[in-house]
């Protein structure tokens, strides 16, 4: 039996890969989604995004719709542990240079539904959910082989395509079939992340405030009219399962919500995750590239990790759709890794330092 063929296989249907196959099929290019999930992955993740993405997110055809479900924010605070001011970087809400304000907070699963809700008005576009991709192989010199498993019924199905674009995250199956190793860039911390609803008025500055203490980090950010998230960096033995309640919590949240009655506050998750800092060593091999988290992970200091996938597909896409319609030559492809790499590297740079500044404790910690 003859093998399907799609000009372009996205593994992967989080933000970066719904953002490159709605650019591909705009630019007329046929593209099949492949992804684990049948659904939007429900929990939130990402909460900013920067006037620049704004733009792309524009391109893609949503800018009414995000900016409906999406809350300018007055910058960032820098805090002390008794919440003392430090410093204050503004961002100008209204429009930047850029068309679009400056920090954008969001809900991620809102703006993912935007995104396959956006795709689904591309005819050329198919999202194909409840797969498990098993393998990536080069099939001679112009075409790739992608194997994958229904997950409802472990049924196997193979596609060929002239390109697959690997925006298939952290644990990226791409990456680990072009032989991409992720290089580790010297950082790793375990946060405590919190999502809280309330209608109350928390009557908190209108920014993203960083609590700069050795002992204790943390992250607090509005993110729509009654969500809010926390961040606060675990120290050890502790784990998530030691505050799975708002009363749990309590110590943690007080200086924002002291004289909230807990009754008008709903814990919407509490989960851990490790903030790490990494680099794959090579994101092209042959006619398979990595975007998004496949190719680098951001500690979130500086909210750019979600933005530097979209990035990732904002460049690819349109050369990738130039050497398929034979307007561009396939030396334009070239230009992919050279072009982000070095930019991916230093917003990861950049988040450490914040990070660093943050956290480090001792002479450089009490500076702040």
């Amino acid at each position: 039996m003859s093998v399907p063929h799609v000009p372009v296989v996205v593994l992967g249907a989080g933000p970066t890969g719904i953002t490159v196959a709605t650019l591909l099929a705009q630019y007329g290019v046929d593209c099949l989604i492949l992804d684990r999930w049948t659904q939007v992955y429900p929990q939130p993740r990402a909460v900013h995004l920067d006037d620049e993405i704004f733009r792309i997110v524009a391109r893609l055809g949503i800018e009414a719709e995000f900016a409906a479900i999406s809350r300018p924010a007055l910058g960032l605070r820098l805090l002390d542990r008794s919440m003392t001011v430090l410093a204050e970087f503004s961002r100008d809400t209204a429009l930047s240079r850029n068309g679009f304000p400056q920090a954008n907070m969001f809900d991620q699963p809102e703006f993912e539904a935007l995104l396959r809700t956006n795709l689904a008005r591309c005819p050329r576009a198919e999202l194909r959910g409840g797969v498990e991709v098993t393998d990536v192989s080069a099939v001679g010199a112009d075409r790739v082989r992608v194997t994958y498993s229904d997950r409802s019924d472990g049924s196997e199905h193979v596609v060929e395509a002239d390109y697959v674009l690997g925006c298939d995250g952290a644990n990226s199956i791409a990456r680990r079939c072009i032989r991409s190793r992720m290089d580790d860039l010297g950082f790793e911390q375990r946060w405590l992340v919190v999502d809280v609803a309330t209608a109350a008025d928390l009557d908190q500055w209108e920014g993203v405030h960083q609590v700069c203490d050795p002992h204790r980090a943390a992250t607090y950010m509005r993110i729509g009219a009654t969500r809010y998230r926390w961040e606060f960096q675990l120290r050890d033995p502790e784990t998530a399962a030691d505050y799975p309640t708002l009363d749990a919590l309590a110590p943690l949240l007080r200086p924002w919500v002291d004289g909230v009655p807990t009754d008008d506050l709903t814990l919407v998750r509490v989960t851990e995750y490790t903030f790490r800092a990494q680099l794959a060593d090579r994101w092209r091999r042959g006619r398979v590239f990595l975007l998004g988290d496949a190719a680098h992970l951001t500690p979130p200091f500086i909210g750019q990790g979600m933005g530097a996938g979209m990035r990732d597909a904002m460049n690819l896409a349109w050369k990738v759709a130039g050497v398929l319609t034979a307007t561009l030559d396939t030396d334009v492809l070239d230009t992919y890794e050279k072009e982000r790499k070095p930019h991916a590297r230093a917003m990861i740079r950049l988040a450490l330092g914040i990070g660093r500044a943050m956290t480090a404790g001792g002479e450089f910690g009490d500076v702040l």
